[in-house]
């Protein structure tokens, strides 16, 4: 049986390296939400003083994936993800590449771009 990835097994998600770990594990079957991560985050959902951390452009981008509150809270809350956490956070973003697949992210695509391997289609189109 496959062992649950959780946050929790890696220590601080205020740690890059930390945080980069838990996702090449976590995004072990998609790796390219990894590199999505690491591109939005800087592998981080945390800051230094503890408080998830935000968006540089748009301050509702929140934490490992950079999901966006205005937009996504609601469903999010309804689905049971809880955005704000690092495993909510990377389960919402999972949920969001399976319905629309890299496009949620189109504006970081020059960062992330070069290690898409053309496999990221939506799924629900």
């Amino acid at each position: 049986m496959k062992k649950e990835v959780v946050a929790s097994d890696y220590g601080s998600m205020s740690d890059q390296d930390n945080a980069k770990r838990f996702l090449t594990d976590y995004f072990a079957d998609i790796p390219i939400l990894a590199k999505i991560a690491g591109c939005e985050s800087h592998n981080r959902q945390f800051n230094s003083s503890g408080s998830v951390i935000r968006g540089e452009v748009n301050h509702y981008d929140v934490g490992l994936m950079q999901v966006n509150e205005l937009y996504h809270l609601d469903t999010a809350e309804k689905l049971g993800y809880d955005i704000y956490s690092p495993d909510g956070n990377v389960a919402y973003g999972r949920y969001l590449y399976g319905k629309f697949g890299t496009q949620p992210w189109a504006s970081s695509k020059a960062c992330w771009g070069k290690y898409d391997t053309g496999s990221d289609v939506a799924i629900n189109k």
